[in-house]
């Protein structure tokens, strides 16, 4: 594992710097034109476009990313029977890992991202616990197969899937994170189940939690718990945009200086993972990148 070699850690493993995530993949990808209808989404662009999906990659390390997350979103096994070709989740997967690792400089991360079985916004669809456990495990043994850095389980809505992914996770000896979604709403998790859930994670032995694919202030409300968690934590929150008839962003300015003043709160609450979770772009990042920067260069000149 590439882990401690791109310093994000110390001798004691604890963080000593904040970690910027990526933003999305899928939102980004629609956004520059190319149609992801489900049941594949995402995982569509690594036969018909690999080319802008390296671009999406390289871009996001170009605005100063340093942890980019593979686009396996939907190459685990049960999506793919969905349309008779779960025989593939292999392949695909490494194809997915080699697509961003091509693009990326070769002292960042890559992260494999295990994701909630049916639609991560209607956790009443999760199958049973059995099933998630196997699927997840065989994802993420084709992740770590596949070279990636560590095994991001995200946007759950479900705690018992959520943690029967940890726990699929765990078995394959590589760093896990976990993030969980409570919708676009904020309405699928109550705070409470939330870091509950968070706090279970970390005790089955997860690197870091994180909340994403959630709006902005339900992450900032949430910060008196996240406070209280004995790990690591981060957010990455949506950023949904409007669009005039000419395709162009209408309220992009307005909307980073929005994703800005809420990611300088998690930040100042103790946040070390950040990142963009659905609608944010390289823009948003490169903002991130400096606000990062920029808070690192004033640590260090009360040292």
């Amino acid at each position: 594992m590439g882990c401690q070699s791109v310093g994000l850690r110390d001798t004691r493993g604890t963080f000593v710097m904040t970690t910027l995530l990526d933003g999305p993949v899928g939102t980004e990808l629609e956004r520059r034109g190319l149609k992801l209808p489900p049941p594949l989404w995402s995982a569509r662009a690594i036969e018909e476009a690999p080319e802008l999906l390296r671009e999406v990659h390289a871009d996001y390390a170009a605005a100063g990313a340093r942890v980019h997350t593979a686009n396996t979103f939907r190459t685990d096994p049960w999506t793919l029977g969905k349309v008779g070709r779960e025989e593939e989740s292999d392949r695909l997967t490494r194809e997915a890992v080699e697509l961003v690792r091509s693009a990326v400089p070769p002292d960042h991360w890559v992260a494999g991202s295990l994701s909630p079985l049916e639609d991560c916004y209607e956790p009443a669809r999760s199958p049973s616990l059995a099933v998630c456990r196997a699927v997840h495990s065989a994802s993420a043994r084709s992740l770590v197969s596949a070279g990636v850095d560590v095994l991001l389980c995200e946007s759950f809505p479900h705690p018992g899937e959520a943690l029967a992914a940890v726990d699929s996770a765990l078995e394959h000896n590589a760093p896990v994170w976990l993030s969980l979604t409570p919708g676009p709403g904020g309405d699928l998790l109550t705070k409470e189940q939330l870091v509950e859930t968070l706090r279970e994670a970390a005790r089955r032995g997860v690197e870091a939690v994180m909340v994403n694919c959630a709006p902005l202030h339900f992450i900032t409300d949430l910060l008196p718990l996240l406070t209280t968690l004995d790990v690591d934590w981060g957010a990455y929150g949506n950023v949904f945009r409007a669009r005039g008839e000419g395709g162009s962003d209408l309220v992009r300015n307005d909307l980073t200086e929005h994703y800005l003043e809420a990611a300088r709160l998690w930040l100042e609450a103790g946040a070390s993972i950040v990142g963009g979770c659905c609608g944010a772009g390289p823009e948003e990042i490169q903002r991130l990148s400096q606000l990062v920067q920029k808070r690192k260069k004033a640590v260090e000149s009360v040292k």
